[in-house]
């Protein structure tokens, strides 16, 4: 399926896979693994995948939403919660929209139906773990419509609320092109620095704001009109 310079592209790129179907789940770690990519562990339900994501820490989550144990969105909340920097990579066999966008609430990066070919699921592997938000054609304007109607939703103030932190100059033109939906490989590219570099902005962009996820900072950078300047 893939020659050399693929494993070589690929081999530092840590992967678990997510499903209750052991022969699926198989399948996809098996071409994964062919591909080049690190394949650290798999797991067939949410509380086992919690406890062992935890243990291997990987950059790429690739799970399936109907778990028994736990369901996907929820395992997804938490490992998210607890690192932010890990990408999740919803593999399911539901285009239904309420669970696309459930999913991407929860902290997903992004959403591919089963129903993709090898070469489509490694080519989303490999753009996840570069921080590119990857949709199944055709889910991609949903969410971002919801990203939009959630900005647009009035925001219950708080009576304690406290200030506003200040980000520098140049956390604010990275979360400005976050918002614009541009790749951390694009913004590196757009402002001449290393994609390492737009990862620790956006870090210290989430842990500035108390936000917990890339969904998260996008309405926050929605909200306050980021995405036209």
């Amino acid at each position: 399926m893939s020659d050399q310079s693929d494993q070589s592209e690929h081999g530092t790129i840590r992967v678990m896979v997510v499903d209750d179907h052991p022969m699926w789940r198989d399948a996809v770690a098996r071409d994964l693994a062919a591909a080049g990519f690190d394949v650290v562990a798999t797991a067939g339900d949410g509380p086992q995948a919690v406890r062992r994501a935890r243990a291997v820490m990987p950059q790429v989550l690739v799970l399936d939403l109907n778990l028994p144990g736990m369901p996907g969105v929820q395992v997804c909340k938490e490992l998210v919660g607890a690192d932010p920097g890990l990408r999740v990579l919803v593999l399911s066999a539901s285009g239904e929209h309420a669970d696309v966008l459930e999913a991407v609430k929860s902290g997903a990066t992004g959403y591919l139906l089963k129903s993709a070919g090898p070469e489509e699921l490694i080519d989303a592997v490999r753009r996840t773990a570069a921080g590119d938000p990857v949709f199944t054609p055709g889910l991609a304007g949903l969410v971002l419509g919801e990203y939009r109607r959630l900005a647009s939703d009035p925001v219950p103030a708080a009576s304690n609320e406290p200030k506003a932190p200040q980000l520098t100059e140049r956390e604010t033109e990275v979360l400005r092109l976050v918002a614009k939906g541009l790749s951390y490989k694009q913004i590196a590219e757009r402002l001449v620095i290393s994609h390492r570099t737009v990862q620790n902005h956006v870090q210290n962009t989430l842990g500035k704001l108390q936000l917990h996820n890339r969904v998260e900072l996008v309405r926050y950078a929605i909200e306050r009109g980021l995405d036209d300047a």
